[in-house]
């Protein structure tokens, strides 16, 4: 199985393990333990119920096992940002000869346009696949009209999945599992070819986001389909991925890190309002015998 994949898996199992715990402040006057209630739970004399120690340690351990993943996941993009990146940069001089070609083309009447839309397959990557899908829709939507034809090509599963639920009709091609295996420019022009091939357009627009740093990415248009264009796109378009999962990753080490120390005071509330509570019955105890 595909090591980021089970590490998604664990980290949703983790999250609604989390999330399924009960949880309150522990900061009662004076609790006593409920007969009626749960060992797991002490009731305070307002009513409320506040968490017991074993359920603050359990939700600590899946904070560390969460803490673990990200950490790990963050770790794994970093690696691939380095691998990618170099092939980016690289990459850019393939295409941009045929922007500075095409930049005084005069315009025209385009009754059929096709916006090729680039993603990626898997998520915890931030914003960069909303980014994309925003941009096409804009395109859309200022391209539309009465005896115009807007159609999608879409390369990733995450752009399918969010125009799918409004543009069903417009999709014209899928392709997905693009980076599956390390990409290669014999791949991207099977791909170019197919999309030749297989549609009729006058206007051609590939939206993809233009990498810059792990922290920022560009949304970018290209008005060209060739091998090169549409290599160096995709290859932009997984550097901004990773560099945004990387961030992504980071963001929630330290959250998980900043839960982790709320955590442990709330333990040590709890374990200090237990310890005084056992104090008070067994002084109480002592006090009833005496008299």
């Amino acid at each position: 199985m595909n090591p980021l994949k089970m590490a998604m898996t664990t980290l949703r199992r983790e999250g609604r393990r989390l999330a399924a715990a009960p949880f309150a402040s522990p900061t009662p006057l004076i609790a006593f333990r409920s007969s009626l209630g749960s060992p797991s739970e002490e009731v305070c004399l307002s009513g409320v119920r506040f968490i017991s120690t074993q359920v603050v340690r359990n939700r600590m351990k899946s904070v560390k096992n969460i803490q673990k993943i990200t950490k790990a996941m963050k770790m794994v993009a970093a690696s691939k940002l380095r691998a990618v990146q170099s092939r980016t940069e690289n990459s850019r001089g393939l295409w941009q000869p045929f922007s500075v070609l095409l930049s005084d083309t005069p315009s025209v009447d385009v009754k059929k346009n096709v916006i090729i839309t680039i993603s990626s397959d898997k998520g915890l990557c931030g914003g960069i696949n909303s980014t994309s899908v925003k941009t096409s829709r804009n395109i859309h939507k200022l391209n539309s009209g009465p005896e115009k034809e807007n159609k999608y090509v879409i390369l990733g599963e995450k752009a399918k999945a969010q125009l799918l639920r409004d543009s069903k009709k417009d999709i014209h091609l899928v392709m997905t599992e693009l980076q599956k295996n390390p990409l290669n420019y014999t791949q991207v022009s099977v791909v170019a070819d197919e999309i030749l091939k297989n549609v009729e357009f006058d206007a051609l627009r590939i939206v993809f986001n233009k990498f810059q740093s792990v922290v920022s990415f560009l949304p970018t248009m290209s008005t060209v389909l060739s091998p090169e264009v549409l290599f160096n796109a995709v290859l932009e378009n997984a550097c901004s991925e990773q560099g945004a999962r990387m961030s992504a990753m980071d963001s929630s080490s330290r959250n998980a890190g900043e839960m982790l120390d709320r955590l442990t005071l709330t333990y040590n509330r709890t374990r200090q309002a237990s310890i005084t509570t056992e104090l008070i019955e067994i002084i109480s105890g002592a006090s009833a015998l005496e008299g």
